[in-house]
C-alpha cells in the first residue's frame, strides 16, 4: 500500500481538493441565513457603548448579563418624537439581524425604540422639560408681567379651531373694545411647530400686540406634541411681548406651559386672565356709580325731611315753604341730570378710546387704500417686501388690501 492509498493523504489528494469557499461567499452565506431568519424582532437590553453621529445616526450595544449585540439606529436622530437615548438606559428595541461584511459580524438594525417602564412620548418630554427647567427657562424671575388692560391681543391659533371661537366669544362679551389681531398658524402634524415659530416671530417683528395668546383645544398627548417643541420653547422664552400659554384642558401640560409668562389651563380661561382687570374696572366703575346715586338720593330724602319738619313748626309761610320744596325738586332734578350728562361724558370718552384704538389697527390702515406687499412662497405669503429694489423680473408677489389679496408678477 503507497501513501495515497491511504486516508490521511486521500483528503489531501490534488484530484480530490474539497471546493473552498472565499470569505465573501461564506459572509454572504451568513448574512442571507440571518436576515431571512430574525427579520422584525423585538430585543430587549440595557445601552451601552453609546456613540451618536453629526448625521443623526447612533450606533450602540445591547447587552444583558450574558451577552452583548451590537446595534445601529440610522436617522434617529431627525425622527419625530424621538427622545434622546442614553448609556445604562433598558430599552425594547424593534428592528432587522444584519450582517456588516467588512467586519464580518452581526448587528441589530434598529427601526423602532420603546424605553421600559415609560412612554417614548413621556420620557422625551421629561427629558426636554428636565434639559430647560436646568438652563433657566422656566425660572419666575424671567417671567415678563402681563399688561394689566390690554388695548389689543394677539391670537395664534388655528383660524378653524373651536379654541378660537372660544376665545372670541369671551372676549366680546368681557372687553369688546379690546382689539383682536388673529396670527394663523397649524397647531397640529409636523409642520406646526414651524408655523407656530414663525408666528410668534412675526407678532414680534411687527409688534402686533401688547400681549400673545398661544392657545388651542384638548386632545391626546400626540395631538399636542407640536407645543412640546425645544425651538418653539426657546422661542417663546426669547418673545418680547409676553405669552400666555393656553393650550388643551386643565389636565393638559406642555412644555409651552412652563416656559411661557403664564399658563391658562383652557383657551376661555387664557382670556378671562387678559380682561379680568377691565371686567374688575367696569364694576368698580358701575358700584362708584350706584354708591353715588344712593348718597346723592339719601342726602336728599333728609334735606326733604329736614324742610318739611320745618315747614310743620312754621304757622305761616306756606308760599316760602312752597318755593323751598320747589327749589329742592328742582335741585334733585339738576342732580339726577348732571349725573346721566357724568355718565354719558364717560361713555363719549370710552368710545372714542375705543374708535382710536380701532383707528390703529393694521387693516385700518390697509382699508384706507394702501396695500401689504409679500413675495409669494409655497404654501402662502410669505415676507413682506420694504423696498422695490429688492425686487426682479418675474418675482411673484402678494397684494394684501382691507377687503382681500391678488396675486401679480412683476415685469
Amino acid at each position: 500500500m503507497n501513501d495515497r492509498e491511504l486516508p490521511l493523504f486521500q483528503s489531501s489528494s490534488p484530484d480530490r481538493a474539497p471546493a473552498a469557499l472565499s470569505v465573501s461567499e461564506i459572509t454572504g452565506r451568513i448574512k442571507n441565513n440571518l436576515e431571512k431568519e430574525f427579520f422584525e424582532v423585538w430585543v430587549k437590553g440595557e445601552v451601552s457603548n453609546l456613540k451618536p453621529a453629526s448625521s443623526g445616526h447612533l450606533y450602540f450595544s445591547l447587552k444583558d448579563p450574558g451577552a452583548t449585540i451590537s446595534a445601529a439606529a440610522f436617522g434617529w436622530g431627525r425622527k419625530k418624537n424621538a427622545f434622546q437615548l442614553k448609556d445604562g438606559m433598558e430599552v425594547l428595541c424593534r428592528g432587522n439581524i444584519s450582517v456588516y461584511p467588512p467586519r464580518g459580524n452581526y448587528q441589530l438594525l434598529v427601526e423602532a425604540i420603546e424605553p421600559v417602564g415609560a412612554g417614548s412620548l413621556q420620557l422625551a418630554f421629561d427629558q426636554l422639560k428636565e434639559k430647560l427647567m436646568k438652563e433657566g427657562l422656566f425660572d419666575a424671575n424671567r417671567k415678563r408681567p402681563l399688561p394689566k388692560y390690554p388695548s389689543r391681543i394677539v391670537v395664534i391659533t388655528s383660524p378653524q379651531a373651536a379654541a378660537l371661537r372660544d376665545v372670541l366669544t369671551v372676549l366680546r362679551r368681557r372687553a369688546p373694545f379690546v382689539d383682536v389681531v388673529l396670527v394663523p398658524a397649524l397647531v397640529q402634524g409636523e409642520e406646526a411647530p414651524r408655523k407656530l415659530i414663525q408666528a410668534i416671530r412675526v407678532a414680534n417683528h411687527h409688534r402686533l400686540g401688547e400681549v400673545i395668546l398661544l392657545t388651542r383645544g384638548g386632545g391626546s398627548i400626540e395631538d399636542l406634541w407640536s407645543f412640546n417643541h425645544e425651538e418653539l420653547a426657546r422661542t417663546i422664552a426669547g418673545s418680547t411681548i409676553p405669552v400666555i400659554s393656553a393650550v388643551g384642558h386643565e389636565v393638559d401640560f406642555t412644555i409651552s406651559d412652563f416656559v411661557a409668562d403664564l399658563r391658562a389651563p383652557t383657551p376661555s380661561a387664557g382670556a378671562e386672565i387678559l380682561t379680568q382687570h377691565w371686567v374688575e374696572l367696569r364694576e368698580r366703575s358701575r358700584q362708584l356709580e350706584q354708591r353715588l346715586l344712593m348718597a346723592l338720593k339719601r342726602d336728599l330724602v333728609l334735606k326733604k325731611r329736614t324742610l318739611e319738619a320745618l315747614g310743620a313748626r312754621l304757622k305761616s309761610p306756606k308760599d316760602r315753604l312752597r318755593e323751598q320744596i320747589q327749589r329742592l325738586d328742582e335741585i334733585d332734578l339738576a342732580l339726577r341730570r348732571g349725573i346721566q350728562l357724568m355718565i354719558e361724558r364717560k361713555k363719549m370718552a370710552l368710545e372714542r378710546l375705543a374708535g382710536q384704538l380701532h383707528a390703529l389697527s393694521p387693516l385700518q390702515v390697509l382699508s384706507r387704500g394702501y396695500a401689504l406687499v409679500q413675495r409669494r412662497e409655497e404654501g402662502g405669503a410669505g415676507e413682506v417686501v420694504r423696498s422695490s429694489a429688492s425686487l426682479k423680473k418675474g418675482d411673484s408677489l402678494i397684494l394684501r388690501f382691507g377687503d382681500g389679496s391678488v396675486g401679480v408678477v412683476t415685469e
